[in-house]
């Protein structure tokens, strides 16, 4: 059996191929161009390297109801060019093999659940912090949706004193996405992130936005653990400032688990959504 896994994001897509013990055979990454150049490259590798059947994990908002006309479809989207685009029912056309569709975040957290940081956890919440902010949440071997899936990466923020950002996000003054991304930081600081110092200030607001996040989190979701990744996150000095501003946000409110097993790093690194890709494939099955 091979299982094929797509991770669509807004920046590149990656396809690999893989095994029943989620190990990856092939694998590439090309930029996200327009629709129709990235979904013929996209099928263009799988027909090269066939699988038996593919999971697939797209940046949104995405038409995730099986009974909509568009199910499938990549929706309202700010990626220029891809509103309303087909993008499961080509892949589907194209290959012809059963096929899991969900968000890039549920991929990745799913992923973590079978194969990384939360296994074992009937609750989980994997967070990406990078070019934009997701969180998918899985709950005893399903993805958390209502009438469409979640989108916390614009959950509502408390500005700090003094913080006059000018959002990131086209749509809120003052979520999530808008004030504690990528962009967000880099905006803020006026160069690239990566060229500040580990103790700048700047990093201690990063810190306070994403802790809200994770209390936002803890209060709506009630998980056994919150995994952050993305490229925001590589700053290593983040996850304890972050870890110290949501205990001092919470108060004790609940009982919770330590820290370092409450608030963690992913163990798959930037492998989650490709692995979650492979077992949802699996299901698919």
């Amino acid at each position: 059996m091979k299982l094929g896994a797509i991770e669509a994001g807004g920046t590149k897509f990656v396809c690999a191929v893989g095994d029943e013990q989620f190990n990856v055979i092939e694998r590439t990454a090309f930029p996200t161009k327009t629709p129709a150049e990235t979904l013929a490259e996209t099928v263009a590798f799988f027909k090269e390297h066939p699988v038996d059947a593919i999971g697939i994990g797209s940046f949104g908002p995405i038409d995730i109801n099986p009974d909509s006309a568009t199910y499938g479809y990549v929706t309202k989207t700010p990626k220029p060019g891809w509103q309303n685009a087909d993008f499961l029912g080509y892949i589907q056309r194209e290959l012809d093999v059963p096929t899991a569709w969900t968000t890039d975040v549920n991929e990745a957290a799913y992923g973590e659940a079978v194969a990384g940081a939360t296994q074992g956890d009937d609750t989980s919440i994997y967070v990406t912090i990078g070019t934009g902010i997701g969180a998918g949440v899985v709950s005893h071997g399903g993805f958390y949706a209502g009438r469409t899936h979640t989108e916390l990466g614009h959950l509502v923020m408390n500005r700090l004193p003094g913080d006059d950002l000018v959002s990131v996000c086209p749509f809120h003054d003052n979520c999530a996405e808008g004030l504690a991304s990528g962009p967000a930081v880099n905006k803020r600081a006026g160069k690239p992130a990566v060229e500040l110092a580990e103790d700048d200030p700047i990093w201690q607001t990063e810190a306070n936005y994403i802790a809200q996040i994770c209390v936002d989190l803890t209060v709506a979701f009630a998980p056994d653990k919150i995994i952050l990744n993305g490229g925001v996150m590589h700053q290593q000095q983040l996850m304890p400032m972050v870890r110290d501003d949501f205990q001092t946000m919470f108060n004790n409110y609940q009982d919770l688990p330590a820290m370092t097993d409450y608030i963690v790093p992913a163990q798959l690194k930037d492998n989650s959504g490709i692995v979650g890709g492979f077992a949802l494939a699996k299901d698919a099955l």
